[in-house]
């Protein structure tokens, strides 16, 4: 008998210089998801306000409330063109950009002494999956130094506990219009951003699987 599955979705809200996010709409589009290959899985999701306290605050509480086997995050990249695939997470954090609620940081570090932190090969089977649907998509080995990088981290860190998801993946994805369409002419629409969502969660679902729950 299937062990039953328990995927945790996120994306980020707006932020300074981003008035609409477009991962809240793919998040609420892969939530709605019916496929053979989903039965058994609970896929929750959440939407994170661009703040460090709010990570800090509900990451602990989304993973003790709803003991997600495996984490699969997005975030927006407005200046890229393609779908990025996080591999690692740099010990980085801006001192130059404050958060949505003014939070400046002061030192340039997240945690340690660690220059950066692996996600693991299973990222590289989210990207071939990506791949597959024609969606442009790259690994990444620069998830930046703001709230993105920062949840990685955070993730990572869960992750590495006993308790924590077994797995866990950051995507970094373009901007859309509010819309859903391109940003740019012959740019990626919320409709090509579902299908490559929707075949990572498929491969993140077989990942989590082959980990021996």
């Amino acid at each position: 008998m299937t062990t039953p599955l328990r995927i945790l979705v996120t994306g980020f809200g707006p932020f300074p210089g981003a008035p609409f996010n477009p991962t809240v709409p793919l998040v609420k589009r892969l939530a709605k998801l019916r496929r053979p290959a989903l039965d058994g899985v609970t896929i929750t999701t959440h939407i994170f306000d661009v703040a460090y306290a709010t990570v800090d605050s509900e990451l602990p509480q989304l993973l003790a409330t709803h003991r997600p086997h495996a984490l699969l995050m997005f975030g927006l990249a407005a200046r890229t063109r393609w779908l990025r695939i996080e591999t690692r997470t740099r010990n980085a954090m801006t001192t130059i950009w404050p958060d949505l609620d003014g939070a400046r940081i002061h030192k340039g570090v997240i945690a340690g002494t660690a220059d950066a932190r692996a996600f693991g090969p299973h990222v590289f089977r989210l990207l071939r999956a990506a791949r597959l649907t024609g969606i442009d998509a790259r690994a990444s080995r620069d998830a930046g130094s703001y709230l993105c990088n920062y949840l990685c981290w955070r993730a990572i860190e869960a992750a590495d506990q006993q308790a924590g998801p077994r797995l866990a993946a950051f995507i970094h994805i373009p901007a859309l219009k509010r819309d859903g369409s391109a940003a740019v002419p012959g740019g990626m629409t919320l409709a090509h951003l579902v299908d490559a969502g929707e075949a990572m969660l498929m491969e993140m679902v077989k990942a989590a699987r082959q980990t021996g729950l």
